[in-house]
């Protein structure tokens, strides 16, 4: 069936940079898309990061450039590099992972993936 186990997250100044873990267990990213989850300032679920599991980039940037996932030199761990943290960032971040192309788009944008695998999240904090 498989697993992902996020970890990682913790209390951190605005300004400063965090980098999150997502271990797969039983499973591969190799031909999985994976993409970060969070819950926005307005308490509803938000696409933090996403990569594709097709394999054609290692790393993708979101955020305005302060987040940047990326695949690890193993198969089964990704990355989640956040820099320039800001007090919205505080949340809980979950991972989440599904056969590649098995939602589009604007599934994973509008987090309408229930069947993906999802980790049990790890709390961001970050104060002013």
């Amino acid at each position: 069936e498989g697993q992902l186990t996020d970890s990682g997250g913790d209390w951190v100044q605005a300004g400063g940079s965090l980098t999150l873990s997502c271990t797969a267990s039983g499973f591969t990213f190799v031909d999985h898309d994976m993409g970060w989850y969070r819950q926005g300032s307005d308490g509803k679920c938000e696409l933090a990061a996403f990569l594709r599991g097709d394999g054609r980039a290692r790393s993708t940037q979101s955020m305005n450039g302060r987040f940047t996932a990326s695949r690890g030199d193993g198969a089964n761990t990704v990355y989640l590099r956040m820099t320039d943290l800001r007090p919205n960032d505080t949340s809980v971040y979950v991972c989440a992972a599904a056969p590649t192309g098995y939602y589009k788009d604007f599934e994973w944008q509008y987090c309408s993936t229930s069947a993906a695998k999802r980790g049990q999240g790890t709390q961001v904090t970050v104060s002013s």
